[in-house]
């Protein structure tokens, strides 16, 4: 398991053996932890979802020896706002495997479920094949008392040497082969035969601990010593260190090595040690203040650039973008990729008909580099692309604001702007319309059902089932879920109607200052600039927003259909629970986090990130934290989602 054997091969088959014959004459004696049990029981069905009880975090970017230091500078200045002057930062510093990140629930020491990362807040339950793992503890260390509940985080992987006998043994058998380890990694562990899986070779370094009943430790340092001592796989090279340059020291090492390695890695993950100071530094969206990831250049090829084409987004910016001769890029072919905007277009010298240099972006999206060296000498070389004069979507024509970046189409209507608008409007943290996506979108507005926001509100369910993707059920539904859309707080609606510099958290203060929609629109952008977060430039382009014709006959077509315009409750400092502090921690039985804090901010109350003896109440659901046991030890009150909706009324 750990690379480090006590018996050889043959010894070990034939212990293995004995035990097969010992549980074939007596059933009872298999247990689910025991050796034989990863060959791979019976297919199952289907892969049911997993919600993870702590939200498996994504991570932001580095690139450079800058970038780095630039986010140790950002956790000083948070902790010295925090009261806490030069912090002694211990930080570890972790290969960052490029695999499948998974969770591992152990139960009284033994594994009881394996779930993947999904979109950090569910995934699927995969424990059928992580059982097949060589690498994965059915039973925890027996030598050590086990915590009743423990889950470990690790990254599944497939080693370079296996994962080119796997494609050599898939091309001799006549069957398709894998791009990447990583996706050979992915496709396998999402079998739903685990005997499959079985034949794949896997293995799996933990990198952390989720949820632990029983235990505490001082630090990430700990937890991952402690990991290594009960039978989990944690990587040799992964270093503590005391200071600033010798991250960079590692990261750079880290990253010359990296052709060296037998797997695949894109960058070092950095972490701070101290779990005190990573509670302190919190989560900023859904990445950790307190950790980093130094990626590593991505892969680059040559292609020749055979036309440059224009998207137009949802606030009329014309974006440039790339048709290449396919590329092979990082395990992907690459066909098309974005050109940024029109300013970058002309910083870089691309041209039509250029052979140019395409990389992944964060070994993700695909983005055109420059020129190769030898383009630029060709004689016939294609003349500089400009940004079209006349709109490609709705033939409008264009204009360039004054200091502006891009290129712009005015007309609020045209397709390509609505297109774009739409979706926005239905996502989540918008207007929020389940069974209402992309591929919908884009049905209903070719069938010419929906041209503006408001049409969503006006749609039957019979004219749902005409469509491609639609039954009974499932339009009846659609229309339900869009009817209840129509009570979403008035922030999500300023939000989702597509103002230019009005993100979900300004459209809530919006909400918060002016209470109604008229009361916005009869506004100035001295009165709009008195919103929290709201600078003067800002205050004047939203000002000049709202007075546009357009966007005041989609305002009425959405009040018309009896979308709620205003904020509900009482006004700031009034209701229920002004001047209460709140702190939300752990999963909520029924409530997500964002729709706990609107109510209690529709109440008067204020929703803060960090417990003090100034918090009045600790909400606390499932896998609460550490800030429940800080609450209770500073005496404040703490409630769940029941004594909440008590409180609320």
């Amino acid at each position: 398991m750990l690379d480090d054997p006590e018996l050889d091969d043959d010894d070990y088959d034939a212990l293995l053996d004995e035990l097969r014959a010992l549980e074939a004459a007596d059933p009872l004696l298999v247990t689910p932890d025991s050796p034989t049990q990863r060959i791979g029981g019976e297919p199952v069905s289907s892969l049911p979802k997993v919600r993870h009880e702590i939200p498996m975090l994504s991570l932001a970017n580095a690139r450079s020896e800058e970038e780095l230091r630039a986010w140790v500078a950002r956790m000083r200045a948070h902790l010295a706002r925090e009261g806490i002057e030069q912090p002694a930062f211990q930080f570890v510093c972790e290969p960052k495997i490029d695999g499948l990140a998974i969770s591992l629930r152990y139960e009284d020491g033994i594994l009881a479920q394996g779930a993947t990362r999904g979109n950090g807040e569910i995934g699927e339950d995969v424990t059928h094949n992580l059982r097949t793992i060589p690498t994965i503890p059915l039973r925890l260390n027996p030598t050590h008392p086990a915590p009743p509940v423990l889950e470990v985080r690790g990254e599944l992987y497939m080693s370079l040497q296996d994962f080119a006998a796997l494609n050599e043994r898939r091309a001799e058998a006549g069957l398709s082969t894998f791009m990447n380890p990583r996706n050979a990694a992915a496709g396998t562990i999402r079998q739903l035969d685990p005997r499959l899986a079985r034949e794949r070779p896997l293995s799996m370094w933990s990198y952390g601990i989720g949820r632990v009943d029983g235990l505490a430790f001082e630090g990430h340092w700990e937890a991952l010593q402690w990991l290594r001592a009960h039978g989990f796989r944690v990587n040799e090279d992964i270093r503590l260190l005391q200071s600033e340059d010798e991250v960079v020291a590692q990261c750079l090492a880290w990253q010359e090595r990296r052709g060296s390695l037998d797997f695949e890695i894109d960058g070092v993950v950095v972490k701070v040690s101290d779990l005190e100071l990573q509670r302190r530094l919190g989560v900023v969206g859904r990445d950790p203040r307190w950790a980093i990831a130094w990626k590593f250049p991505p892969t680059t090829k040559v292609t020749t650039l055979k036309d440059i084409m224009w998207n137009v987004g949802k606030f009329g910016d014309l974006h440039p973008f790339a048709v290449l001769e396919p590329v092979h890029v990082g395990g992907v072919t690459v066909k098309l990729a974005t050109l940024h905007n029109e300013e970058d277009l002309a910083r870089k010298d691309l041209r039509e008909g250029d052979e140019v240099i395409v990389l992944r972006a964060g070994d993700v999206i695909p983005q055109v580099l420059s020129p190769a060296p030898h383009a630029t000498e060709r004689p016939d070389r294609a003349a500089p692309p400009r940004p079209p004069e006349r709109c490609p979507a709705c033939d409008t024509p264009t204009v360039k604001p004054p200091e502006g970046v891009f290129t712009k189409c005015p007309n609020r209507i045209c397709p390509g702007r609505q297109w774009q608008l739409l979706k926005h409007f239905v996502s989540r943290g918008a207007m929020d319309i389940d069974g209402i996506g992309e591929k919908q979108v884009y049905g209903l507005q070719q069938a010419g059902l929906v041209r503006t926001p408001a049409d969503f509100y006006r749609l039957t369910a019979e004219q749902l089932v005409e469509l491609e993707g639609y039954g009974e059920i499932s339009a009846t539904r659609a229309v339900e879920n869009i009817a209840e859309s129509k009570g979403r707080p008035f922030g999500r609606l300023l939000f989702a109607i597509g103002l230019e510099e009005v993100g979900f958290v300004t459209g809530r203060n919006l909400a918060q200052r002016f209470r109604t929609i008229d009361a916005l629109l009869a506004a100035s952008a001295e009165e709009i600039e008195q919103t929290s977060g709201v600078g003067p430039k800002m205050a004047q382009k939203i000002c000049e927003q709202l007075a546009d014709p357009q966007l005041r006959t989609l305002i009425e077509d959405l009040r018309s259909v009896g979308v709620s315009m205003e904020l509900e409750g009482p006004p700031p400092g009034e209701g229920p629970l002004a001047g209460k502090t709140f702190v939300l921690t752990g999963t909520l039985p029924d409530l997500t986090r964002e729709q706990a804090t609107e109510r209690i901010e529709a109440a008067g109350g204020r929703v803060t990130s960090g417990v003090s003896k100034k918090t009045d109440y600790v909400v606390a659901g499932a896998s609460p934290g550490t800030k429940l046991a800080k609450a209770e030890r500073l005496g404040v009150a703490v409630l769940d989602e029941t004594g909440l909706l008590a409180l609320l009324g």
